[in-house]
């Protein structure tokens, strides 16, 4: 019975999570159009230099970064491109519940086994998307994203992919994130409005800058319309 008890609780969630593919399930709602419009707003962004390599982080957990991550590559794969999500936030992955794949092997194994990307990387119920997850949560994530193998994978998958998304932790919370952020041709920042102090937002950015990364610009999530219960995702780009 205990078992039996735990495989359904695990079901349940990752049907949840995969309901957060609003621009999969709905893609006539006005938050995939909002979601269309981000993508819209980074590739007006790249008219005068490549962005092939995207990462989507946030401050602090829970504000979203994953479900705009996940819900940009859609958009994406729906043009008709290649799209790879990496999950690379190897102390709590959510790639793997969002789009319903085993999460065995993956970013992990292949850092630490020299495995090949194709050996591990998933297709998806999306045309044209495809998942690496984690696999294995490591003792040493910082280590093993900071190495030199991480960023031959990320210039390897560059070539054979017309996007890649990596999916990193918040980047108050650990270092990791910034590790990889700095080499990513572009970065979104993910703000929960009205859950985020202001402080923990401008140390991001702050975080983000020092590391040299290439900010494009906000998303901010869960913002009243005059003063309603409906919430929606908004897209601001700084100056």
């Amino acid at each position: 019975m205990g078992n039996r008890k735990k495989k359904a609780r695990k079901a349940k969630g990752m049907k949840a999570d995969k309901d957060k593919l609003v621009v999969h399930n709905d893609p006539k709602s006005p938050i995939s159009e909002i979601y269309r419009t981000i993508r819209t707003n980074i590739q007006f962004s790249a008219f005068d230099k490549e962005l092939k390599t995207l990462t989507v982080t946030s401050a602090t957990e829970g504000e979203g970064k994953s479900t705009t991550l996940s819900n940009l590559g859609v958009t994406l794969a729906q043009q008709n491109n290649r799209v790879l999500i990496v999950d690379a936030d190897l102390r709590r992955p959510k790639m793997h519940k969002m789009f319903q794949l085993a999460n065995t092997e993956g970013l992990t194994e292949l850092l630490i086994n020299k495995l090949e990307p194709e050996s591990l990387i998933q297709t998806t119920f999306v045309e044209n998307l495809f998942v690496l997850p984690t696999g294995v949560i490591p003792p040493n994530p910082a280590e093993l994203l900071g190495s030199r193998r991480m960023n031959h994978f990320i210039e390897n998958v560059k070539a054979k992919f017309d996007y890649v998304l990596i999916d990193i932790p918040p980047v108050n919370v650990v270092t990791d994130g910034l590790l990889i952020a700095n080499l990513m041709d572009g970065v979104i920042l993910v703000c929960d409005s009205g859950n985020v102090a202001i402080e923990e937002a401008k140390r991001a950015k702050e975080l983000l800058t020092n590391a040299k990364a290439n900010i494009l610009g906000v998303v901010l999530n869960n913002v009243a319309i005059d003063g309603s219960n409906y919430y929606y995702y908004q897209k601001r780009y700084q100056n």
